[in-house]
């Protein structure tokens, strides 16, 4: 994929080390395209811009529901997975059922929000996210009947460990009434999502990782049972069909579908980079089952290189044991010194991240083998 690097010429990918690619991937510059388009359709429509704005929308969530492999999928748009988040816990019974169970292995979307509702009057059961191969048997062991939900990452976000089995815990939420939540987001452009046995799961992700999307385009998948639900946590799009409708002004009417967890006026621009973006991974054919072969190789080479530097594992270390086909698109390395290394890797031109303990090198397809191995090389020179 050497040649890829031409077409994201803005982010400078060929001259620059970005090992962020697990949380913020460069922009192919036809992003830049759909920004243009989006000011210039305010510019012609003025206020009557939406119809062109609602496309783009729609452009966006029929991808959503094709990386799912969920075609046709009723899908909610929203900026970010929180307000996605709030949106479905406000829809759920926790005044009658005051009990989530989730893992101590979550991105900072669900720990925090999560953590303040326990301060007030929900049971938050933390389940150890490792091992990771029994994740979802122990997460369905948790669950009885005066469980709400159960909210979990199909990939961790720490370690780029896949959580396997999840149909388990859907299962379990079946027999106890109880509603699974899915956090898709470090797997969609990097792992094929498997939806065989999660049906009547809620998936929340976005693009602002691996698929180049950039900000305000993440995502809700609503189960066939959601058509039931009132979140009360609403904007007023959630009726802009019907606004011109007669109503009871003592009810709250909600439209069909996922427009009922819909929010209110947002910058559509985001629909418009989406969907420009979506085009052109169609064009370079970069499909999930390519972006998987390219992630695993990528993978395989950062750590191939970081064996070869021989570093104490009381310094730095990773995971040997666990097959390389389970884990996500990123290299996680562990060491009481990950910020620090992180750091001075910056100084050094090599873009990465850190997550207490972990050290997170992130490649995308846009980046060559030797810049992944000048990357590996930059750590063992400060890590020795």
């Amino acid at each position: 994929m050497s040649d890829l690097a031409a077409h994201y010429t803005r982010f400078r990918v060929a001259d620059r080390l970005l090992l962020t690619g697990h949380s913020h991937q460069a922009w192919p510059d036809v992003a830049l395209e759909g920004q243009i388009e989006a000011f210039d359709d305010a510019a012609l429509e003025v206020d009557e811009k939406w119809g062109r704005a609602f496309a783009k929308a729609d452009r966006l969530r029929a991808a959503c529901g094709e990386l799912l492999g969920d075609p046709g999928g009723d899908i909610a748009l929203g900026q970010n997975t929180h307000e996605l988040v709030v949106r479905f816990l406000s829809a759920i019974d926790i005044t009658g059922r005051p009990r989530l169970i989730t893992t101590d292995g979550e991105f900072h979307t669900l720990r925090r929000q999560l953590g303040r509702l326990a301060e007030e009057f929900v049971r938050i059961v933390r389940v150890p996210a490792e091992p990771a191969d029994t994740l979802a048997e122990r997460l369905a062991s948790e669950v009885d009947d005066r469980t709400a939900a159960v909210l979990v990452s199909g990939v961790l976000f720490e370690t780029s460990r896949i959580v396997p089995g999840l149909g388990a815990v859907a299962s379990a939420c079946e027999r106890h009434g109880a509603e699974l939540l899915v956090d898709a987001y470090h797997a969609l452009g990097v792992v094929p999502f498997d939806i065989d046995g999660l049906a009547d799961a809620w998936i929340v992700g976005g693009g602002y990782k691996y698929l180049q999307l950039g900000e305000g385009n993440c995502f809700l998948r609503l189960p066939a049972h959601a058509q039931q639900t009132r979140p009360v946590i609403t904007g007023w799009f959630a009726e802009f069909d019907a606004l011109a409708d007669e109503r009871d002004p003592t009810l709250v009417a909600y439209g069909p579908g996922a427009t009922r967890f819909a929010g209110s006026t947002y910058d559509p621009t985001s629909h418009y980079r989406a969907a420009r973006v979506l085009d052109f991974f169609a064009e370079q054919d970069l499909t999930p089952a390519r972006l998987r072969e390219i992630s695993l190789h990528q993978r395989g080479v950062l750590a191939s290189a970081f064996d070869d530097l021989g570093l104490a594992d009381e310094v730095i270390t990773r995971d040997r044991e666990t097959p390389s086909g389970r884990f996500a698109g990123f290299l996680s390395l562990v060491s009481p010194r990950a910020s620090e290394f992180q750091r001075a890797l910056a100084e050094r031109g090599v873009l990465t991240d850190s997550r207490g303990e972990h050290l997170r090198f992130g490649p995308a397809p846009y980046l060559r083998d030797d810049q992944l191995r000048s990357a590996i090389g930059a750590l063992g020179e400060i890590a020795t």
